[in-house]
């Protein structure tokens, strides 16, 4: 066997968001099922503890350790793709990118993605990554199988097949029941999607906010607080034909304004807070109307430039426009400056025993501020309103909640501890954000 160890370093780890860092001893990248199994060995019978971790997207130390780092840039590419049965199986360190190319060269896609395509598969499944459908599911509701490797360094196949009782909780497992190293996901054939941008007022999007989510496939808008203003987003499938933005109108609304002036405005709002309700007004009517058609990676992602903190809450649908409003007046009423909008999407329920929408039809609010601005204020504030609704926090996003809170609020949470206990008895995955919120 190839020497694991070749692949280790000891240099610290930090988020993409800068607001976690880990320090730990060694780090490895296995290039095989079999390096990875012997790398966990090897760690437990050092006494240390092991996390596996993607490209460091989510704003929650739920891949921090300072035992055993497992970096997967060596699981990558496709295994498989499998055309009767409409699956592709990929290694679990495959960007999310490299996989939404190569499925559109072989004609395919998947079903719906969330609005970054920068993380691993494995790491974006294992935290409940997701966009906003009104009958798609995230993209750890489109897996059908996954290969994990456990504790002890066994090699377990799970599906609705095989092993069901892990399956129905392992697709998203938050790194807490072993690491994953591949994952079968269900596809179609591509197709088009239409895209239509407009501006909204803040009273008519909640006011037809069901209306809205009814009648598209897809629907978002975000709010820009002090403001009455947002701007929404309808997804549908469309028969074409393609008609992608200009290369320059593109360019000006999606790395212009989205990234490089945006990045400025945050900078500025950073420096002077008193600036902020000025340059969000501005910022607000900055993107005009727009429609266009593309394939569905490149309707549904765009990219994201402007580092920033981010806590995301997911709530029963039916409870998310009074949220939205106590939302809205709290920053009326408060001394808060906040320079990023306010992200509001929707999920179908899923069968998931972790997942935010698990058994119940979702709305999902998200919070960010600039990276580097104080957001413990607000956050706080936000997650009081959250938690008045039953909300479920983002497992890869800011929140304080804890073990008992969120044994409340997810039914099948006892289900998720008790094969958690069964392939992971002596917490080789452990780490302090797990045992926060999953308890130990």
């Amino acid at each position: 066997m190839t020497d694991t160890y070749a692949r280790t370093t000891t240099s610290a780890w930090r988020n993409w968001a800068g607001n976690v860092t880990a320090r730990p001893v060694r780090t490895v990248s296995p290039a095989s099922v079999d390096e990875l199994a012997e790398a966990l060995r090897r760690a437990s019978d050092d006494g240390l503890k092991v996390k596996p971790v993607g490209t460091g997207h989510s704003f929650t130390a739920t891949a921090a350790t300072d035992g055993l780092l497992i970096r997967p840039d060596l699981l990558t590419g496709i295994r498989d793709i499998d055309r009767a049965a409409m699956t592709v199986t990929v290694e679990a360190g495959t960007p999310l990118k490299r996989l939404n190319a190569a499925l559109a060269r072989e004609g395919l896609s998947l079903t719906n993605m969330g609005d970054i395509m920068e993380q691993t598969v494995a790491g974006a499944t294992s935290t409940g990554t997701h966009g906003t459908g009104r009958d798609s599911a995230s993209i750890s509701a489109q897996i059908r199988a996954l290969e994990l490797v456990t504790a002890d360094g066994t090699v377990l196949t799970c599906s609705a097949d095989e092993n069901p009782d892990i399956f129905a909780v392992a697709r998203i497992g938050l790194g807490a029941l072993g690491v994953i190293t591949a994952i079968t996901l269900a596809v179609e054939p591509v197709f088009l999607l239409t895209a239509r941008e407009e501006p909204m007022t803040f009273d008519k999007v909640t006011a037809d906010f069901d209306q809205l989510v009814t009648e598209n496939e897809h629907f978002e808008f975000y709010w820009f607080p002090h403001t009455g203003n947002c701007n929404t987003k309808r997804n549908n499938r469309s028969a074409g034909p393609a008609a992608p933005p200009g290369r320059v109108s593109g360019w000006i609304d999606d790395e212009l304004l989205s990234n490089g002036v945006f990045q400025v405005a945050c900078s500025l709002g950073r420096a002077v807070p008193a600036t902020i309700p000025s340059i969000a007004k501005l910022s607000s009517r900055a993107l005009s109307a727009r429609t266009y058609t593309d394939i569905p990676y490149k309707v549904f992602t765009s990219p994201r430039r402007v580092r920033f903190v981010e806590m995301e809450y997911a709530l029963p649908r039916e409870a998310a426009v009074e949220a939205l409003r106590e939302l809205k007046a709290m920053v009326d009423r408060s001394p808060l400056r906040i320079s990023f909008p306010v992200e509001v999407r929707t999920a179908p329920a899923d069968d998931i025993a972790l997942s935010t929408a698990s058994g119940r039809e979702s709305a999902y609010i998200a919070v960010h501020l600039y990276r580097g601005t104080p957001y413990q204020a607000y956050f706080t504030a936000v997650e009081r309103i959250m938690t008045a609704h039953a909300g479920r926090p983002h497992w890869g996003k800011v929140n304080t909640r804890d073990a008992a809170y969120l044994a409340g609020v997810y039914p099948r949470f006892g289900e998720f501890t008790a094969v958690r206990d069964r392939l992971d008895p002596d917490r080789l995955f452990a780490n302090d954000y797990l045992r926060r919120v999953l308890g130990d």
